[in-house]
């Protein structure tokens, strides 16, 4: 016992160590669950073991669908399909104060729910309103911030890649049910952002007094059905039964590269590269699902969530207390620690802590996401961060006094979610799914 608590101890000590260093996330979750291992069990049975958590962890068929919804996203980033949701959201927001800002938003929102992608949404947004913002006056590090905060709607709004990784751990939980929770969190956390920039906008004096005919709106709508019928045939085909969540992700890459070819923003001689890059995006993801199922099994062997299950209690037996403790633990976390290894790690350390108080595996599952969602734009390991200040052309440092507002709007989002079961569990529980 005394041997797996101090493998248990060197585990911990050393990803922290190996982080501070700089060693990339995956790395140092390898490393550091190898050396635990290698203490608790001889090298050849660490070395079986090992190889079997990583195959059992990567032997699932939900989580399948993040390489072909990493596609999909990549295939709309570049056929067209961006610059349509742009115009209808544009339309949409018509005369708000920071038109375009609020414009950046909604498209973020749209185009996460077809990609679930927070990247590619930061990305294709940032890359073609940056500029006319730009042209219009906007601040660069105002737009950069709007976009940035905005852009993880598409990790909450279904399809997600970070929901699909939560399944994987919480088996009792189907892709189907935490998809249809992350709606009502994903929407309000875009509503949050809207709010922030329209006063920001405000009073920087960003006013739109063009009004957008009504004909124009209504041509931008019909050039945006196309698109938006995908999330129909998405989440419908899944609800109805006729596709699972990963043969929803095929049917995805199917749609979207025909829609590319008819809008003729793809050649063909364009596929490569773009499978290419989202095969690198699929490896990081596939090596850190794998290395953090050795560091889960470390964990389960030494009782982790035993002992932080104790030592949270032995603090205080609150529920409301104990919920915000996790929540500032997975809000820590999340600065040096990308969504899908965090998921991986901590559901089976504070879900028997949050189920034991009467929270349901769906509301955590929305729970724990959300919270990881929002270190995708804390440094110093937000990778949609930086993705908006490289799209932006500024700096980080720049734009983090203007997210300051937005991270307060999105908190308070946070704890609305953690502490209002209905927030995530109305639409599951109308689709019979509680």
């Amino acid at each position: 016992m005394e041997m797996a608590v101090s493998a248990a101890l060197v585990m911990v000590i050393a990803v922290i160590i190996l982080l501070l260093l700089g060693a990339p996330i995956g790395v140092a979750i390898g490393a550091s669950s190898t050396m635990a291992i290698l203490m608790i069990l001889p090298f050849k049975s660490a070395a079986t073991i090992g190889a079997q958590k990583i195959f059992t962890g990567l032997n699932s068929f939900p989580l399948l669908a993040i390489p072909f919804f990493v596609l999909a996203g990549n295939i709309m980033n570049n056929g067209g399909i961006a610059i349509r949701m742009i115009n209808f959201a544009e339309a949409l927001c018509g005369k708000m104060p920071g038109s375009l800002a609020q414009s950046n938003i909604v498209a973020n929102m749209f185009f996460g729910a077809i990609s679930g992608s927070g990247n590619a949404a930061a990305a294709a947004m940032g890359g073609t309103l940056g500029p006319v913002e730009k042209e219009r006056g906007y601040d660069v590090q105002y737009s950069a911030a709007v976009n940035i905060a905005s852009a993880p709607t598409g990790m909450l709004i279904p399809p997600s890649n970070a929901l699909i990784v939560f399944t994987t751990v919480a088996t009792s939980v189907s892709v189907a049910a935490i998809f249809m929770a992350g709606y009502i969190p994903g929407i309000l956390w875009g509503i949050s952002v809207m709010i922030v920039a329209g006063v920001s906008a405000k009073r920087r004096g960003y006013i739109n007094n063009t009004k957008i005919p009504l004909l124009t709106t209504l041509k931008y709508f019909l050039e945006a059905i196309p698109s938006l019928l995908l999330v129909i045939i998405i989440i419908g085909g899944i609800l109805s039964g006729i596709f699972t969540a990963t043969e929803a992700s095929g049917v995805a890459v199917a749609y979207s590269l025909i829609l590319s070819f008819i809008y003729k923003s793809i050649k063909v001689k364009d596929i490569p590269e773009i499978v290419f890059e989202s095969a690198k995006t699929t490896a990081i993801i596939v090596l850190l699902v794998g290395v953090s199922s050795i560091m889960s099994w470390v964990m389960a062997f030494t009782n982790i969530p035993g002992i932080v299950a104790n030592a949270m209690l032995s603090i205080t037996d609150n529920s409301i207390i104990t919920l915000l403790i996790i929540n500032i633990v997975l809000l820590f976390v999340g600065t040096f620690m990308d969504p899908t290894p965090a998921i991986l790690i901590f559901t089976p350390i504070f879900m028997p802590i949050c189920t034991g108080f009467g929270m349901t595996p769906i509301h955590f599952g929305i729970m724990i996401c959300f919270n990881l969602c929002i270190g995708a734009i804390t440094p110093p390991v937000g990778t949609i961060l930086f993705t908006g200040c490289k799209i932006a052309n500024t700096t980080i440092e720049g734009v983090i006094k203007s997210l300051l507002p937005y991270f307060a709007a999105i908190i308070i989002v946070l704890l609305l979610v953690t502490y209002i079961p209905a927030i995530s569990e109305t639409l599951p529980r109308m689709f019979g799914y509680l």
